[in-house]
């Protein structure tokens, strides 16, 4: 009788229980759970992208060394990222939460889509310089929907905090009127949804379920570029509610303008209400994002204060990163059996430390495949190790590309050399990438912004 996804891992876990450290398999195994079978490979679902690239480069093969004797034959083992849990903040992922009380239950399901989180709310949320524009109008939107600002469209770079913010909006609303009909959605999930129901026939159900809603938030517009049936089906959509004075709230990595491929009747309807963008945040601010994370997950006598400020002034790339930096950290103290020091931060997020020399890292930094791949990470929020993984989503993909774009560029290294240090990829699979960013800086100035500027700052280190 075959066995099911639960039951292979089960008896993995079990025999990888006998052998490793305690602590390694609670810290990183404990927390999986098996998804599906899909042939001779097992696919694995870890809690967080770190822990899905830590047990990919750590855990996989192991574990898979231990399939023949206990299952009776070879299994290959993929970690993904938990797809339920995906929109939570990392650091809840790690330390469970103080009891909190969750958004109005609305009777009959009135939130569809995507589920809100209970910690994305306005209380939860660290307003400063780089925020304050963004936070005051959904504050205002909150307070009279779909009266002012509409649409309210709100961009900036990945892991700064525009879903928190547009979920704070619907907690307020729902806190005040629970049978508000909130519908949240991202564009891939939207563009899906109306293919799926084209193909079954259920396109007046598909259309009633949107433009019934009463506050509508789209996650992630700028995917609509290129999609003309997606973007036809959401205009009329949007002229819906709008004309029916319901609110939406939507969010970009850019403002409408800048969006290729977007009809110009949808950058026009964008731009109606109120654009907002969210920057990177200064040092007062990280340090404040961190002390508001501590508070919430009661890591106030754990993590000092010196290394609070100690991350803030090395992790300067996204709210995100800096989550996962804590995290890092917690799980690094736990494994080492140490307590949180500076010094133990130091060791923790060597590879995220500044590049840029005036950091209070004392190890001279010099041009290396390892200092491009860290440089690069730090840019997009991942880590050196998920660039080096098997792992083919999206959000490794493009930096990955970047990587070995400015690998070619400023160190010539052959096609062979870059792929190898990219987990052995082949020589297509780099020329490819190559070409992918060639084409992105050409028709994506954002993109090519960032990548011009990692290559000034990567390219000092050869004077």
């Amino acid at each position: 009788m075959s066995l099911t996804p639960t039951e292979i891992w089960s008896r993995l876990l079990d025999r990888a229980r006998l052998e490793l450290p305690e602590q390694t398999f609670r810290t990183w195994l404990e927390p999986t759970e098996a998804l599906a079978v899909d042939g001779d490979t097992i696919v694995v679902a870890a809690p967080d992208r770190f822990a899905a690239d830590w047990n990919e480069s750590k855990h996989s093969q192991y574990l898979a060394s231990l399939a023949p004797v206990t299952l009776g034959h070879p299994i290959n083992i993929v970690f993904r990222v938990d797809e339920e849990r995906r929109s939570r903040p990392q650091m809840d992922l790690f330390v469970a939460p103080a009891p909190e009380p969750a958004a109005p239950a609305a009777p009959g399901g009135l939130v569809s889509g995507v589920q809100l989180s209970a910690r994305y709310t306005f209380r939860n949320f660290v307003v400063g310089k780089s925020n304050e524009l963004a936070a005051a109008a959904a504050q205002a939107v909150a307070a009279a929907p779909g009266k002012i600002y509409n649409p309210l469209f709100i961009y900036g770079q990945t892991g700064l905090g525009k879903t928190h913010l547009m979920q704070a909006v619907a907690h307020e609303i729902l806190g005040r009127a629970s049978q508000t009909r909130v519908c949240f959605v991202g564009t891939e999930q939207f563009t899906n949804e109306m293919v799926a129901s084209i193909r079954k026939g259920s396109t007046p159900d598909f259309r009633r379920r949107y433009r019934e809603s009463d506050l509508l938030l789209v996650d992630d517009v700028h995917f609509l570029k290129g999609k003309e049936a997606t973007q036809e089906e959401f205009f009329h959509t949007f002229n819906a509610l709008y004309e029916a004075g319901r609110q939406i709230i939507l969010t970009s990595d850019r403002p409408p303008s800048e969006i290729p491929g977007l009809e110009a009747r949808l950058v026009s309807r964008f731009q109606w209400g109120m654009v907002a963008d969210i920057e990177q945040p200064d040092l007062e601010h990280r340090i404040a994002i961190l002390q508001n994370k501590a508070r919430l997950d009661h890591l106030e006598l754990t993590i000092p204060d010196e290394v609070i400020r100690f991350i803030a002034e090395h992790v300067r790339s996204s709210v995100r990163e800096l989550e996962g930096s804590v995290i890092r950290l917690l799980a690094y103290a736990s494994l080492k059996h140490r307590e949180v020091t500076v010094e133990l931060a130091r060791e923790a997020l060597r590879d995220k430390l500044r590049l840029d020399g005036d950091g209070d890292s004392t190890d001279p930094v010099t041009l290396s495949v390892a200092t491009i791949q860290q440089a690069v990470a730090r840019e997009f929020g991942v880590t050196a190790e998920g660039l080096r993984s098997k792992s083919r989503t999206k959000q490794l993909t493009v930096p990955r590309q970047v990587a070995m774009y400015l690998i070619r560029d400023l160190m010539g290294l052959q096609l062979v050399e870059i792929g190898s240090a990219f987990g052995g990829r082949d020589h297509s699979t780099v020329i490819h990438s190559l070409e992918k960013v060639e084409r992105s800086l050409v028709s994506d100035p954002r993109f090519a912004k960032r990548v011009t500027q990692l290559h000034e700052i990567l390219g000092r280190l050869r004077e």
